[in-house]
């Protein structure tokens, strides 16, 4: 039988036998044990270059994870992350996307890899290749797409379902809101703060089209102030939300905002970004000119009489 050669083929062929050896031996489809799979997996097929080792080490600052031959040059390799991260769910994900990397990357880079909390969110195989393949492998493999859709069938979005998705599948929560992300016909956006800047941002197809995404990772943005993220309201305010009006937020439409803050950094802040389904026409955008126009002329003419 021929080798995947795609994240997806790779993460179909794994969960294919997941769900056999579960339903054989009586146990629960998720979460999916990475590190156990991976030790046993890669023994069956690749016995030359097995992964033997699984675990976490002090690495440096902003590193997540490692892939990493062993260096008595014996082909064996190891899947490190960084024993910092105490979120199990960043843990796991980290574990998945490695093992991505050793299926899909590790003869062109025979030397492994090393992977920073950024790459963790970068998702976008155009601009980031073998980051956005160990991503996207890691997604299908921890969050099958059939038993995903399901889990979100019927169910108003926020940020209590995307916790119980990440509950699920023992992932991050800012992987389970990517993962639909890849999959929503909605207007959407996650944007993650940190110190009051957005750290990172990535917008739903269905709101690129409508020309709405922040590009944070070429220039310094800060949070909007008038943003849940950039204020001090409680947890519950936070994960209920608030509805903007325009202008809050980017683009030209009233946003719903569900806002997390770290419970281990004060500083950083997860945003879930609801924009309306359809977005403003033409008409609609000449239409707001036209109200503000003359919002503005009647404000300055009641200076004036004053």
């Amino acid at each position: 039988m021929s080798l995947p050669t795609t994240p997806q083929g790779w993460a179909i062929r794994l969960t294919q036998i997941l769900s056999l050896h579960q339903a054989a031996h009586g146990l629960p489809r998720f979460p999916i044990d990475v590190a156990a799979l991976a030790q046993d997996f890669s023994r069956q097929v690749f016995p030359d270059a097995p992964i033997t080792m699984v675990g976490g080490l002090d690495l440096s600052k902003g590193v997540e994870g490692m892939l990493m031959p062993h260096p008595n040059g014996s082909g064996e390799w190891g899947i490190i992350y960084n024993e910092t991260i105490r979120s199990p769910g960043r843990r796991n994900f980290t574990l998945a996307h490695e093992l991505g990397h050793y299926l899909l990357h590790r003869q062109t880079n025979p030397n492994g890899l090393e992977c920073s909390n950024r790459n963790m969110a970068d998702w976008d195989e155009g601009r980031n290749k073998i980051e956005g393949e160990a991503n996207t492998f890691a997604s299908y493999l921890l969050m099958p797409l059939d038993d995903f859709r399901a889990q979100i069938k019927d169910r108003p979005i926020d940020i209590d379902v995307m916790t119980d998705l990440a509950d699920r599948y023992a992932v991050s929560l800012t992987a389970a809101i990517l993962k639909w992300m890849t999959i929503t016909q909605k207007r959407a956006m996650i944007v993650v703060g940190k110190d009051g800047f957005i750290d990172w941002a990535w917008s739903s197809e269905p709101l690129i089209k409508s020309g709405i995404f922040y590009a944070a990772r070429q220039s310094v943005i800060e949070l909007p102030q008038a943003s849940l993220a950039a204020q001090e309201v409680d947890m519950d305010t936070g994960r209920h939300g608030h509805r903007h009006p325009a202008g809050v937020w980017l683009g030209s439409e009233p946003v719903h905002e569900m806002t997390v803050f770290s419970p281990r950094n004060d500083q950083m802040t997860i945003s879930l970004l609801l924009y309306p389904d359809r977005a403003p026409s033409r008409w609609d955008m000449a239409e707001l000119e036209e109200e503000q126009t003359i919002d503005t002329f009647d404000k300055f003419m009641d200076g004036r009489a004053g």
